[in-house]
């Protein structure tokens, strides 16, 4: 095995890293190039890199994007608070070899390395603890959040039996009043790059208007980054804006990510003079009633557990926050 550090996303290439997220475990939207470049353009100037590569007979079989941050050593890029799963980019059952690897090639460093939004069943977080005390390294685990997920039925019918009654009753009620109150609204997505970037304004402003907290957190760096990597996604196959479009504007909207027949819900946005007919709740209705029909297997609500999410008939899935660190340091 061979490692290498690169100060630069460009020393691997787009190319390189998309054939290997291709074979990994989690091919996911966040751990792709164009999500982890926009990232660094975005979020990351003027920040130290470290790309750290592992080879086996001159193939790349692993990779690990880290950023140095302020206070606390190494971080993924990625950053946390806009990418809900993180982890090493490696060919999947090939894992603990090029952990190994890198916990060899790094183990004299003093600086931690903090990976954040790992999903519980990864190999980082299950084989961790045991790998790096055998090169003198202390590895912790934490619980840091909870993504809802749902596992789709073959029938939108099969689904709606799943639900308890309360959760069946309230659903149909909501859906039954918008079509009752507002008869011309229609559920819509777009999913081609240039749909997606005709119809990002619109979800920008729902976005906003939703929550005096959602205005802050869309300035205009967070603009940026959705600008450049919704389209780019869709272009892949990855992404979905939806509407509960009606004449006077849209009501709702989600943004979905979508990779290995899951459909994630990434962001949202309504407009609060319609909050009374619940227009959000009802495109997510939707929204799941198209997954199933779509033939995918799972509906992933994404981080944070929301009462609304559980509305859904979703179980929770646990998200981790791995430390690695020389043993008896101080945890960061």
């Amino acid at each position: 095995m061979k490692v290498a550090v690169h100060e630069r996303l460009q020393a691997v290439g787009a190319a390189a890293w998309g054939a290997l997220h291709a074979r990994s475990r989690l091919r996911s939207p966040f751990t792709t190039w164009t999500w982890q470049a926009e990232w660094v353009r975005v979020f990351a100037q003027g920040r130290r890199l470290e790309v750290w590569r592992v080879e086996d007979g001159g193939e790349p079989i692993a990779l690990l994007p880290l950023h140095e941050a302020e206070r606390s050593g190494w971080q993924m890029l990625g950053g946390a608070d806009v990418s809900d799963y993180l982890d090493l980019v490696a060919v999947a059952g090939r894992e603990e070899e090029a952990w190994a690897a890198l916990l060899g090639a790094r183990a004299a460093s003093a600086a931690p390395w903090t990976l954040h939004a790992v999903p519980a069943a990864s190999p980082t977080v299950t084989a961790m603890p045991a790998l790096a005390g055998a090169f003198g390294l202390a590895a912790s685990v934490d619980v840091e959040e909870r993504c809802p997920v749902l596992a789709l039925p073959a029938t939108w019918e099969d689904y709606l039996q799943s639900l308890d009654g309360k959760q069946r009753h309230e659903l149909n009620r909501k859906m039954r009043r918008v079509a009752r109150e507002a008869p011309d609204a229609r559920p819509v997505a777009v999913a081609t790059r240039a749909d997606v970037e005709a119809r990002l304004g619109d979800f920008l402003d729902l976005h906003r208007r939703s929550r005096t907290g959602k205005a802050r957190f869309m300035d205009a760096r967070m603009e940026s980054f959705f600008r450049a990597v919704c389209p780019a996604l869709a272009d892949a196959g990855m992404a979905r804006i939806w509407f509960l479009d009606a004449p006077a504007g849209p009501l709702a909207s989600f943004i979905t990510l979508e990779w290995d027949g899951t459909v994630g819900l990434y962001n949202s946005g309504f407009h609060p003079d319609h909050a009374a007919l619940s227009p959000g709740l009802v495109l997510l209705g939707h929204l799941v009633r198209d997954a199933i029909a779509r033939g995918k297997r799972r509906f992933d609500f994404l981080r944070g557990e929301e009462r609304y999410k559980y509305d859904f008939g979703p179980s929770p899935e646990d998200v981790c926050r791995v430390s690695i660190a020389p043993a008896g340091a101080p945890r960061a």
